[in-house]
């Protein structure tokens, strides 16, 4: 077994506590559920202490076995209990640490760390009740931590228990003061319940204890805007501009103020003049700009008025690139992929390193199926991100529909030398992509070779086990493994038509031509693509049942629909079924 790295005395969940107090490692007094002799206890306070020192110099998988021979001597020790409940999680055994952990409490109710540990535990686990009833405890214990108040509210949150929750943050409000957060989150919770009145007075409490502060009124204002409550939400936004003229938030306020009320060319006229403010910086007029696009897509608008808006910008500010990026990513939710290319193609010209604008302008020339693009793309990522196989397996395909076979097989197994062995599943796509290759040049040895390579990856590689057993249908080799690879299949996507038709062909070469037509039939009411090769295969079921009139016609639909075959032809004009004789892909 080994232990992945485990950090400080408490593993991950738990390091949302932030630093823990040193008593967690701290051994207990002598139990009242075990009492040791002194020979047994000498003999514990040796393997304990070890295991912590072999934690501490990052020796894990010898300090979880000092631990567990002082668990075999005392099972009751709470400090014992409470560093093996952090090994069980890296373990992924969450039930074992959570007993451990309950175990900790029981037997030593009045630590802090071990209840703190419990409740966090709980609540990312997503046990609400339990975790707010220990932060209930917990806040009962230690009325002095504030903190415990905000996990004591959350899980009240999530549990459903809003006026709880609002007592929790009222009583958190009591120890630090008021706080903006702290009202925004009542306000929201108010407004749960549909007690709007109460949520606006947290506000305004805001308001009336920094009378000179004008982001609340402007806050205020927006949530008056959100309710289309447009003439409240314009007399605070007078307001806070009143008290802060030069506030670039007021000018995103007033801009979505006139988007609501239908004046789109005063709404647009205001994020210009913010744009075109020479006092402004930068990164205030992108953080304008985004959050004015976020407020036409919230209100599902368009969000062609954005764009005059960021080359105004981009004008101002050519090297900034951040704007681009964010202006590009635009561009590809308008579904302007040219003008986005533009903008990933600069980005990529002035910091090669950007792995983001690659990326793009990879996704970008792969929906255009532009496959020299592609790999010249690929290319210079390899030499760019030499360890990303994502590179690799595109190029790798781009050469494959370019039917240059050995150049796409190369690329491959360079890319299966980078991939390290924790990630399995992404091996057993490459080698599923390689047998694929084989069998285009005609190599079922390797192709079949190469199938077995994938699923020794991942067993459950879908495409991989449709294709293998496919084309072992075709080669009349290993029917009853092929059978097994495609019940798999169907089991797994039991209305995918691909798979349904791999599965009813296996049982037409092995002779079974009821169940061939059972799945032959399935496969046609769940096709969404009008697939010729579905048709040509049930016109060969049905021919083999003996209805050879509804088979000629099955074959004339397959024509109809584009499939050109020498045997298909032979098939309608003789009225007889005619065997394939080469391999062929199932589509």
């Amino acid at each position: 077994m080994r232990l992945k790295h485990i950090i400080g005395t408490v593993a991950c969940g738990f390091l949302l506590l932030g630093a823990l107090p040193a008593v967690a490692s701290e051994l207990p007094a002598d139990s009242e559920k075990t009492k040791l002799t002194p020979a047994e206890q000498r003999k514990f306070d040796y393997f304990f202490y070890e295991g912590l020192n072999l934690k501490a110099a990052g020796n894990y998988d010898a300090a979880y076995d000092a631990f567990n021979h002082c668990l075999a001597i005392d099972s009751t020790a709470s400090a014992l209990l409470f560093e093996l409940s952090s090994f069980y999680i890296q373990l992924d055994q969450l039930e074992r640490s959570l007993d451990m952990l309950r175990q900790a409490v029981a037997n030593d109710p009045s630590n802090f760390t071990y209840q703190h540990a419990l409740a966090t535990m709980y609540r990312n686990l997503g046990m609400f009740g339990e975790s707010a009833e220990a932060y209930e405890k917990l806040v009962a214990m230690n009325p002095g931590k504030p903190e415990l108040n905000y996990y004591l509210a959350e899980s009240l949150t999530q549990k459903g228990d809003i006026d709880k929750a609002i007592d929790a943050y009222d009583a958190m409000e009591s120890i630090i003061g008021m706080n903006e957060s702290l009202s925004m989150m009542k306000y929201r919770l108010y407004n749960s319940i549909e007690e709007s009145d109460k949520a606006y007075q947290e506000i305004e409490k805001l308001m009336q204890k920094y009378p000179m502060e004008a982001r609340y009124p402007m806050i205020l204002g927006d949530l008056y805007l959100e309710q289309n409550d447009t003439v409240q939400a314009l007399n605070f936004f007078n307001k806070a501009h009143e008290l802060d003229p030069e506030s670039p938030y007021y000018i995103v306020s007033m801009a979505n103020y006139y988007d609501a009320t239908g004046n789109k060319e005063a709404a647009e006229e205001q994020i210009h003049n913010a744009l075109t403010n020479e006092k402004l910086d930068v990164e205030t007029k992108v953080n304008i700009l985004s959050r004015y696009i976020m407020k036409l897509q919230q209100t599902q608008k368009g969000t062609e008025s954005a764009n005059a808006l960021f080359q105004t910008l981009l004008e101002q500010h050519p090297e900034d690139i951040e704007l681009k990026q964010m202006y590009g990513s635009l561009l590809l939710l308008q579904g302007k992929n040219e003008d986005a290319r533009f903008q990933f193609q600069l980005i990529t010209e002035m910091e090669p390193q950007d792995v983001v604008a690659w990326q793009q302008l990879l996704s970008i020339a792969l929906k255009a199926e532009d496959l020299e693009e592609i790999i010249r793309i690929c290319n210079r990522c390899e030499e760019l991100f030499p360890e990303a196989p994502e590179f690799y397996f595109y190029k790798g395909i781009a050469l494959y529909q370019q039917e240059k076979y050995q150049e796409a097989l190369d690329t491959y197994y360079k890319a299966l030398t980078i991939i390290p062995d924790e990630n399995p599943t992404m091996k057993s796509d490459f080698y599923g992509q390689i047998g694929d290759i084989y069998y285009q040049m005609g190599n079922m040895p390797e192709t079949y070779k190469a199938y077995d390579e994938a699923l020794k990856y991942n067993d459950k590689n879908i495409m991989v086990l449709n294709n293998y057993a496919y084309f072992l249908s075709l080669d009349k080799k290993d029917l009853k493994k092929a059978e097994r690879m495609s019940a798999q299949t169907v089991k797994m996507d039991p209305n995918n038509s691909t798979y349904l038709d791999t599965y009813a062909w296996i049982f037409f070469v092995q002779g079974n031509y009821t169940l061939a037509r059972i799945y032959i039939e399935s496969a046609l009411k769940n096709d969404t693509t009008d697939s010729s090769e579905l048709l040509d295969h049930y016109g060969d079921i049905l021919y083999m049942l003996g209805d050879k009139e509804k088979a000629v016609e099955q074959w004339e639909k397959a024509k109809a629909l584009g499939k050109d075959s020498d045997i298909l032809d032979k098939k309608i004009a003789e009225g007889i079924y005619v065997e394939e004789v080469q391999n062929e892909e199932n589509e």
